[in-house]
């Protein structure tokens, strides 16, 4: 009696701690997301639990008979194979299941690669090499993810330049300085982004001298409204020892223009033709406001403007 009340107690401790065991790791299976160690610990679970009661049952037969005893041995070695194989490492576990985790890590990579995270990608690569042992795959997924890394990058450095330059076509000087110095801190192992600043530059300097040349030819051949444009965008560009050379010449031109707008204020005046001589009035107030013509017209161009609403009225 005693023999078998041993015998009792000894399977049952020997199924809770088994039981135990299996719980303990199914629970881990489940927080890794290890579906190999989940399906382990169920199949361990089934079996303790569907085998204790009749281990129990042998036991209570056992203590007065041999063959019982060779029953309950038999059963305690298959239990303990199976924990056995229920504790495998996750080495071993991950042998068993390198055909798996190697279309995983296949995956995996295709995905970064898509997004174009070359770096997490590369990661992966030395993973599937290094850890599995797949050099020839990863070898051919670093040629693609090499390729792929140059084809985006040739394509992102193509579009960031073409918005350059249309900045430059643009006039847009301060912009293309800053966007050039943008594109040099995005795409530093670029060739093609060498010199982008010095581009912007002599764009800029060429620009320049076209204006002087356009400027002087106009003034030269008394296109003196042209000249007058000419000029003022050119004071956007010369600085004061550049813009001396040019004082005299500005000069004439301004005096030029002047007159000839004062000519064309009186011819519109005589003609009556009062929106044109509105037009040219509110002109010369602008453009030269200190000027003794300027100061005249301000006195008449109150009647002109009503005597030219009041042609559009009729």
């Amino acid at each position: 009696m005693h023999a078998t009340t041993r015998t009792l107690w000894v399977i049952s401790l020997f199924y809770l701690v088994l039981i135990g065991a299996c719980v303990w790791s199914l629970l881990l299976g489940m927080r890794d997301g290890d579906s190999t160690r989940i399906t382990l610990s169920t199949i361990g679970l089934i079996v303790f639990l569907g085998s204790a009661p009749i281990a129990v049952v042998l036991g209570a037969r056992g203590s007065g008979g041999a063959a019982a005893e060779t029953d309950v041995g038999e059963l305690v070695r298959a239990i303990e194979q199976l924990a056995k194989e229920q504790v495998l490492s996750d080495d071993a576990r991950r042998v068993l299941n390198r055909g798996r985790e190697r279309e995983l890590l296949r995956r995996a990579i295709e995905e970064d690669i898509s997004a174009e995270d070359w770096d997490a990608a590369m990661v992966l690569v030395k993973e599937l090499a290094e850890r599995f042992g797949y050099r020839t795959d990863a070898e051919n997924f670093r040629s693609r993810i090499e390729t792929a890394r140059y084809q985006t990058l040739e394509r992102r450095v193509d579009e960031a330049i073409r918005g350059l330059d249309g900045m430059i076509v643009g006039r847009r000087w301060e912009d293309a300085l800053s966007e050039a110095a943008r594109i040099s801190r995005l795409y530093p192992d670029s060739p093609r982004i060498e010199g982008l600043r010095h581009r912007v530059v002599q764009a800029q300097a060429r620009y320049k001298q076209d204006l002087e040349r356009r400027f002087l030819l106009a003034s030269e051949q008394d296109r003196a409204e042209e000249a007058l444009s000419l000029l003022k965008e050119l004071d956007h560009y010369l600085t004061e020892p550049e813009a001396e050379p040019y004082r005299e010449v500005a000069k004439g031109v301004i005096g030029k223009a002047r007159e000839n707008l004062g000519v064309q204020f009186k011819l519109a005046v005589q003609d009556r033709q009062w929106a044109r001589a509105a037009d040219v009035g509110d002109r010369i107030i602008a453009e030269f406001p200190n000027s003794r013509m300027a100061q005249e017209i301000r006195e008449m161009i109150d009647g002109i403007r009503e005597r030219a609403a009041g042609t559009v009225g009729s």
